[in-house]
């Protein structure tokens, strides 16, 4: 008999987008993925020279559960140089990518009954991480006409006794957004004896026409989840990092012992390369997705879909699709069948991204041009 938790946690739709549009593929399609979050960059040739030399050295056993001392410091050094904040090394665990180190968290944090506030829409795997260590997800709506931020008076509405965390992401996934410093501060000032916030840093770097914030900024009953996939395009390499409070450091490395051990040691000394030595790669790699997100935003509204505020950061523009559907799953797979365009549904992200799209644009300009072309021609014949 399988177990409740894995028969209830539902599917993660981008994937199945992506798995969908990867056979068609083997079949022969010529398929353009603008569904995936993932660069399409390789990752800086520093960053892999720094794996190469950790390998040759040595560096391929266990290292201590919270990660190595050296990039702990680095990670230490890049929050006090970016965010002029001072974050002890021995407040950090490196892990396998952020996701693990969301599952910490929230498995360190929550009672069964706790409840976690986040937004709706909001990144896909929030909400069934929590249930997924019998948490309470507890949803408030953000709209398309504040950028998808949120109205800290509506947070304030649906906090109760049982209320553990407040979880941000800022650029967001999916919309693209940033929380304006402002906003950061209000929500900050929420937390109290037992609330947290927690904040998704893992597209901090990828700005284009402002400037991102810590929450480490605003308060220290905090935890940062960030990581090194999205800025660095190191996807596969599996690196990210919790920031947590003292208090929490030895339960999170107790379960980090007993579910993880420790993060590939010759990967952690390529993070701290990617700190170290990537600068110029990054800010090459930040031209470029601007230039695309350029390129995309007209396009879409050409089209028909909606964008009422403009993103400022990630690589994601989520588009109002209503004037075609309000079912966003059927459209984005017609889109697929029809174009071999791949977007992803709204309604991965909650029923708040119902009749939206998200279009990632961490692909060539080319593709993402050509995309357009097809999208436009068979809505045009499709009305």
């Amino acid at each position: 008999m399988i177990a409740r938790r894995g028969e209830r946690i539902p599917p993660f739709i981008v994937m199945e987008v992506l798995e969908k549009a990867q056979h068609m593929e083997r079949e022969g399609r010529d398929i353009i993925h603008m569904e995936v979050g993932e660069p399409d960059f390789d990752t800086p040739r520093c960053i892999k020279e720094a794996a190469y030399r950790a390998m040759l050295e040595g560096k391929t056993r266990y290292t201590h559960s919270q990660g190595v001392r050296e990039l702990r410091e680095a990670i230490s050094e890049h929050y006090l140089q970016k965010y002029h904040v001072e974050v002890d090394p021995d407040r950090i665990v490196v892990t396998s990518g952020s996701s693990p180190a969301m599952l910490l968290l929230f498995a360190a944090l929550l009672d069964p009954g706790d409840e976690v506030i986040l937004s709706n829409p909001c990144y896909a795997c929030y909400p069934n991480i929590v249930e997924f260590v019998d948490g309470r997800p507890v949803e408030v709506p953000v709209f398309e006409e504040d950028g998808f931020q949120y109205r800290p008076r509506e947070i304030e509405k649906r906090l109760s006794a049982r209320t553990r965390a407040i979880i941000i992401n800022s650029p967001s996934n999916p919309t693209g957004n940033l929380l304006e410093p402002e906003v950061m501060e209000e929500i900050a000032s929420l937390a109290g004896k037992g609330l947290y916030v927690v904040s998704d840093e893992i597209y901090h770097g990828l700005v284009y026409e402002s400037r991102e914030h810590s929450i480490l900024e605003f308060t220290d009953r905090a935890f940062v989840i960030n990581g090194f996939s999205k800025l660095y395009a190191m996807t596969g390499w599996r690196l990210g990092y919790l920031i947590a409070p003292p208090e929490f450091i030895r339960p999170v490395q107790k379960m980090m012992q007993n579910l993880f051990i420790s993060a590939n040691d010759f990967v952690q000394w390529a993070g701290i390369a990617a700190l170290t030595e990537a600068a110029e790669d990054v800010e090459a790699m930040v031209r470029t997705y601007d230039q695309r997100r350029r390129f995309l935003l007209p396009r879409l509204r050409e089209i028909g879909f909606g964008v009422a505020v403009e993103p400022q950061g990630a690589f994601y523009v989520l588009a109002n699709a209503r004037r075609f559907t309000r079912d966003s799953y059927s459209l984005a797979m017609e889109l697929l069948e029809k174009t071999g365009v791949a977007v992803t549904p709204g309604i991965d992200f909650g029923s708040g991204g119902e009749g939206y799209l998200r279009f990632s644009y961490a692909n060539h300009l080319d593709r993402i041009r050509e995309g357009m072309r097809r999208l436009e021609e068979y809505l045009v014949r499709r009305d």
